[in-house]
């Protein structure tokens, strides 16, 4: 007889996910004790090793609740029954930039990519299901996010990898219980102070009362095609940069003008962060000033930027630079 079948569908996850790999390759998976990542974590234990590949796990201890360092420890001395070594507790110190949340997952995943490195693996393995990538869509939908911060959260993304963007959270619930594992239920998870908990408790439930099942999967579906989206659309955006460029990173007007706006607006924000403005601070409003100096020319001022990054349009380009002087 084989295994339970959402331990089979955690298995097939993993193995999907992980198949580019050569022979040889450790994969890390980053365990907390939730049902999501014990689920994944014995998936992984069971599945790379019949890949050809090695297996290990890693806890970030947050050092935000009492009892923490004995939950990291309890699950490291748990993964050489999964089948999972190396195994290491990673204690980390939360700051407060950025709100409770930011801050935790900084220092989260610091702490995994530094671990990540160090021990030479070929990926490390996140816990995330289709319902978080739901949570995700719907808390950039509510802050008027692009296509590509629509997309959610990617597969693969360097050194991480999330095979359960496919599975639900009650799927991977049903695998701990069929292996006999007790997952530890985080009190963060209710704590209706964070943002993602009142989606997860309020917003995705009401969705559901008033349209019917299946928001969830609509959500991650909608992340899967705006991610088709904006892959081809960073594509065409490459080339245009590539091709309106000047010398010294101008851009040329005319090269700009008549494309649609979605690509447009790329090349104005590549062009941006090239010159210095920080990605994380680059905005939509920002972005959109820059473009009404190719679309609504007027004569303007020069357009100011994040990291002291200004743009200004003369004799048919558009210059985007830090140098004061070449501003003005």
């Amino acid at each position: 007889m084989g295994p339970h079948p959402a331990v089979a569908d955690v298995r097939r996850a993993v193995r999907l996910c992980l198949a580019d790999l050569a022979p040889g390759a450790l994969v890390l998976v980053a365990c907390s004790g939730g049902a999501d990542s014990l689920a994944l974590a014995a998936a992984t234990g069971f599945t790379v090793p019949r890949m050809g590949l090695r297996a290990g796990l890693l806890t970030v201890d947050h050092r935000l609740q009492e009892g923490s360092a004995a939950r990291a420890a309890e699950l490291v001395r748990l993964a050489p029954s999964l089948g999972l070594d190396p195994a290491e507790a990673l204690a980390v110190t939360v700051g407060r930039a950025g709100g409770p949340e930011a801050a935790a997952r900084d220092a989260r995943y610091g702490a995994l990519s530094e671990a990540g490195e160090r021990l030479g693996a070929a990926a490390v393995l996140l816990g995330h299901t289709l319902d978080d990538q739901a949570e995700t869509v719907l808390l950039r939908l509510a802050r008027g996010s692009g296509t590509r911060s629509l997309s959610g959260m990617p597969q693969v993304s360097g050194l991480y990898r999330r095979p359960l963007l496919e599975l639900g959270r009650a799927r991977t619930r049903e695998a701990c219980a069929a292996l006999g594992l007790r997952p530890w239920d985080d009190p963060h998870n209710a704590d209706p102070a964070y943002g993602r908990v009142r989606v997860r408790l309020d917003a995705l439930p009401a969705l559901e009362a008033a349209l019917g099942p299946g928001v969830a999967e609509a959500l991650a579906r909608t992340a899967r095609l705006c991610r088709d989206d904006a892959d081809a659309l960073d594509r065409w955006a490459e080339e245009v940069h590539a091709k309106a460029r000047g010398p010294r990173g101008e851009l040329e007007v005319a090269v700009l003008a008549d494309l649609p706006a979605a690509v447009r607006r790329r090349v104005i924000q590549r062009a941006a962060i090239e010159a210095g403005a920080p990605a994380s601070a680059v905005a939509a409003v920002h972005i959109e000033a820059v473009d009404r100096l190719v679309t609504a020319w007027r004569g303007q001022k020069a357009v100011r930027l994040p990291g002291g990054v200004g743009a200004v349009r003369r004799c048919g380009t558009l210059i985007l630079a830090v140098d004061n002087a070449s501003l003005s």
